[in-house]
C-alpha cells in the first residue's frame, strides 16, 4: 500500500461526497479518484458508509447507532433519533466543516452556496441509507421510503439552520428544547398507526 494511500483516499472521498453526494458515490469511484485499487479502499474502511464517517470527520458511526435506536422500539425513538443527529455535530470539527463550505466573503444573509447545499444534500442521503431507512422499515413503517426521507430532511435542516445559517433563537436554544419541539414530529412520522395526512 502507498505510504499517502490513506489521505489519498480520505481527500478524494471528500472531493466526491461534496460534489456528487452519498447515493451516487461509489468505493470504485473512490479508488479511481485516489489512483489506488479499489482493494486498498476496502482495506482502510470496510464499506462505503465507514468510508463516509472517516472522510467527514464524524464523531462516531451513526450506523453502528442502529441497533441501539432500535432495541428501546417505538416509543421514544423521535427523541433518540434528534439527539442522535444533534451528537453528530457535537464535534468542534465537523461543524467547522459544515461552515466551511460556506466559501463565499458576501455579506451575513447573503445567499447560500452551491457547495453547502451539496455538503447537506451528501449528509442526508447518508442519513437516509444507513440509519432512517432502517429504522423505518424496521418498525414496519408505511411509506418507509418517504416518511424516511421526510425526517432526514427534517433534521438536516434544523442542523443548517442551527450551526452554518446560525438562525436565531433556535442556534441559541439547549439540546433538550431543540428535543422536546422536534422529537414529537419526528415520533408522529415514526408511527405505523398514522398514515401521512394523519389520520389513524
Amino acid at each position: 500500500m502507498p505510504p499517502d494511500a490513506s489521505a489519498a483516499v480520505l481527500n478524494a472521498a471528500r472531493a466526491a461526497f461534496a460534489s456528487r453526494g452519498y447515493a451516487v458515490t461509489t468505493v470504485k469511484s473512490v479508488a479511481a479518484a485516489a489512483g489506488v485499487a479499489p482493494a486498498v479502499v476496502k482495506s482502510l474502511y470496510a464499506n462505503k458508509e465507514r468510508l463516509f464517517t472517516a472522510a467527514m470527520r464524524l464523531p462516531f458511526d451513526p450506523a453502528d447507532a442502529v441497533p441501539e435506536l432500535l432495541a428501546p422500539g417505538l416509543e421514544g425513538m423521535g427523541e433518540r433519533l434528534v439527539r442522535l443527529t444533534l451528537a453528530l455535530v457535537s464535534d468542534d470539527a465537523v461543524r467547522r466543516d459544515l461552515v466551511r463550505v460556506l466559501r463565499s466573503d458576501a455579506a451575513a444573509g447573503a445567499a447560500i452556496d452551491g457547495s453547502a447545499v451539496d455538503q447537506v444534500r451528501a449528509m442526508t442521503e447518508f442519513m437516509s441509507a444507513s440509519v432512517l431507512d432502517r429504522v423505518v422499515a424496521a418498525l414496519g413503517v408505511p411509506d418507509a421510503r418517504l416518511r424516511g426521507s421526510v425526517i432526514s430532511s427534517y433534521l438536516m435542516g434544523i442542523v443548517m439552520s442551527r450551526y452554518v445559517v446560525k438562525m436565531e433563537p433556535l442556534a441559541s436554544a439547549s439540546d433538550d428544547e431543540i428535543v422536546a419541539m422536534v422529537a414529537p414530529a419526528i415520533q408522529a412520522l415514526l408511527d405505523p398507526t398514522v398514515n401521512r395526512k394523519g389520520r389513524t
